[in-house]
C-alpha cells in the first residue's frame, strides 16, 4: 500500500455567511496540501473551546430557497398562457388534406 497518498482528514467549522449558521464537520481541507486549497487561514474558537480552520461558504441548508422553503413554484399553465397571448395560435385554415 503506498504511503502519504490520502490528504490529512480533520475538524473543519463551515460558516454560512449569508445566514449566519455555523457547522463543525470534518473535510481534507483541515491539513496541509501540496496541491488544491489547503488548510484555510482563518480560525474559528469553537463552543467546546478549541480552535478550528473555518471556511466560509455561500450557501448551505440554511439558506438555500429548497430547504428553507422560500423555493418559487413554476406555473407551467400561466406559461403557456402568456406564450399563447404572445404569439397566437395556429389555426389551420384548409379542414381537408386535399385542399378542396
Amino acid at each position: 500500500m503506498r504511503q502519504n497518498l490520502h490528504p490529512t482528514y480533520g475538524p473543519v467549522v463551515f460558516r454560512d455567511v449569508s445566514a449566519g449558521y455555523t457547522f463543525l464537520t470534518r473535510s481534507t481541507l483541515a491539513g496541509d496540501a501540496d496541491a488544491g486549497p489547503g488548510r484555510p487561514a482563518s480560525t474559528i474558537e469553537w463552543t467546546d473551546g478549541r480552535t478550528y480552520p473555518v471556511v466560509d461558504i455561500d450557501i448551505s441548508s440554511a439558506s438555500h430557497p429548497f430547504w428553507t422553503g422560500s423555493a418559487r413554484v413554476v406555473d407551467t399553465a400561466g406559461r403557456v398562457e402568456k406564450f399563447r397571448q404572445r404569439y397566437g395560435t395556429r389555426t389551420n385554415n384548409n379542414s381537408s388534406k386535399d385542399g378542396s
